[in-house]
């Protein structure tokens, strides 16, 4: 998943699916591969969880993104039904003990908890896989590493991912487009947000949320076509590529 996901909506997401994310990567292409004919498709994690901006097969060479491209990418994942849901699920956990953003209680405040939950979502992606994308001439979609080298060290390249983004050549350099796109987007939030939550504590805070929930959206792409081989081959719900 790229790092224009909020964190606190990939971590929703991931509660979401329990009680059922920045991070782009260099791709590893042979010469030999062949060109992927589309540049994203509609593959899901549990069938559900949005995994169109992930590169599954490291020996598939893909070409780089036009401008128009990774706007649309942004704009798919701002109005994916599970990302929607996802918004107003993160907007139920604030809303309980009036958590950040404060609004307060009852219903008009869980309405505007769930707007600012997808204006959040969206101005993240609007930054990062839209804008500083196609500035920076970075790639924002995930390559995995694949199932030919060993857990940590996919693990280790997973988490790296965040700091780490190619560039639309193929070459890696620092993942400004996602890290910048990250704090352009939290700061974007003074506006909407209500002044007792404008603080330098709850940005650094949410950052904190994103961050990690760029860690839990890169490990989810990494590692659940591995585990839908190797239990849900044969379970179709679960095999949306």
């Amino acid at each position: 998943m790229g790092c224009g996901w909020s964190g606190g909506i990939r971590l929703a997401a991931v509660a979401l699916m329990s009680g059922l994310v920045c991070g782009s990567a260099q791709a590893q292409a042979p010469e030999e591969a062949t060109i992927e004919s589309s540049p994203f498709n509609d593959q899901r994690i549990l069938g559900v969880i949005p995994d169109y901006q992930t590169v599954r097969d490291p020996d598939v060479h893909v070409a780089p993104l036009t401008v128009k491209q990774k706007w649309l990418l942004a704009w798919k994942e701002n109005v994916d039904p599970f990302n929607v849901a996802s918004a107003v699920l993160a907007a139920g956990f604030s809303q309980m003990g009036n958590q950040t953003p404060k609004y307060g209680e009852g219903w008009p405040a869980y309405g505007k908890r769930v707007g600012a939950a997808l204006a959040d979502f969206g101005t993240q992606n609007f930054f990062s896989a839209g804008l500083l994308a196609s500035a920076l001439h970075q790639d924002p979609r995930y390559y995995r590493r694949g199932p030919g080298h060993r857990v940590l060290a996919r693990v280790v390249y997973s988490v790296s991912r965040l700091a780490i983004a190619p560039m639309d050549s193929g070459k890696p350099s620092f993942n400004a487009s996602g890290i910048f796109g990250m704090v352009l987007g939290i700061a974007a939030s003074n506006a909407y947000y209500p002044s007792a939550s404008v603080r330098g504590e709850v940005m650094a805070g949410r950052l904190s949320t994103s961050l990690t929930g760029g860690v839990i959206g890169n490990l989810m792409s990494e590692f659940w076509p591995d585990i839908q081989q190797k239990f849900f081959a044969k379970k179709h719900w679960f095999n949306s590529n």
